[in-house]
C-alpha cells in the first residue's frame, strides 16, 4: 500500500506579496511525496499586490485537512484578519495540521488566530513588533523554529524558510539537492537587507516610504486585536 501524500496547503489572498508565495511555492512543488494545494476563501482568481493573477485557487472550506499549513503576507493582511471566513478556516485547518508556517506577515495571521500564544516567530522587520500584540513573542531570526511552528522573516527568506522545512520533511539530502538544482547560492550586489545593515540615508528614505503606507493598515490590525484580544 503507498503511502499518502504529504499535504501542504498555501493559503492565498487578495493583495498578497507574490514572492511570498511564490518562492516557498518553487520549493514545495519540487519535493518528492508532497502535494502542494493551492486555496483561498473565495476560490478561483487571486491578484497579488504586484497584479500577478493567480487562476484556479480552491476554497478553502473544501480541504477536509492539511499536514502543514502555510500563509504568506502582503498588504492584503489586516483584511485576512478581519474576514471571519478566512480566520475560521485557518483555524479548523491549523487544527489537525503537523506544521504551522508563515513567511513575512503571514505570521500574524497565525498570531490572530490564537495559534502563537507564548511562541517565538519571525516577521518583516517593519511588522514585528505587533506579534506581541496577539501573545506572540517576536523574534529577529531570518528563520524561526518554536516546536512545530516554522516561520520566515520579510519576503526573499521565503525561501530560506522553504529550505529549512524541506529538510523537515523529505530529509536534507533531498534538500540539499533541490538547493543546488535551483542554484541557491545568494550574492547580493550590495549589503543593506535588514535595517541594522542599510546606510542611515537608505532606512530614512524607506521608513518615509512605510509612513505613508503603512499607518492605516496598521491600525485595522490594532482593530483586529482589540476586539479580539482585549
Amino acid at each position: 500500500m503507498s503511502q499518502a501524500a504529504f499535504t501542504i496547503v498555501e493559503v492565498v489572498f487578495p493583495l498578497m506579496t507574490q514572492l511570498d508565495f511564490t518562492a516557498p511555492h518553487q520549493v514545495f512543488s519540487r519535493l518528492p511525496g508532497i502535494t502542494p494545494r493551492v486555496a483561498s476563501a473565495t476560490g478561483g482568481t487571486i491578484a497579488s499586490h504586484e497584479g500577478l493573477r493567480f487562476e484556479g485557487t480552491e476554497r478553502l472550506a473544501d480541504i477536509p485537512a492539511c499536514d502543514l499549513l502555510f500563509i504568506p503576507g502582503g498588504m492584503g493582511i489586516a483584511a485576512v484578519l478581519n474576514d471571519t471566513e478566512t480566520m475560521a478556516q485557518v483555524r479548523r485547518l491549523a487544527d489537525g495540521a503537523r506544521y504551522l508556517t508563515s513567511v513575512c506577515t503571514g505570521s500574524l495571521v497565525l498570531a490572530g488566530a490564537g495559534l502563537l500564544k507564548g511562541k517565538r516567530a519571525a516577521c518583516h522587520w517593519a511588522w514585528r513588533g505587533q506579534l506581541a500584540r496577539f501573545g506572540a513573542i517576536p523574534d529577529a531570526g531570518r528563520v524561526v523554529r518554536d516546536g512545530d511552528i516554522i516561520t520566515g522573516g520579510g519576503v526573499t527568506a521565503g525561501l530560506d524558510f522553504a529550505f529549512t522545512v524541506a529538510a523537515e520533511i523529505v530529509g536534507r539530502d533531498v534538500a540539499e539537492a533541490l538547493l543546488l538544482m535551483l542554484e541557491y547560492a545568494p550574492e547580493p550586489p550590495f549589503p543593506g537587507g535588514r535595517p541594522e545593515l542599510a546606510r542611515p540615508e537608505v532606512k530614512r528614505r524607506v521608513d518615509e516610504i512605510y509612513g505613508q503606507i503603512l499607518p492605516k493598515r496598521m491600525a485595522e490590525v490594532e482593530e483586529y486585536a482589540r476586539r479580539m484580544f482585549p
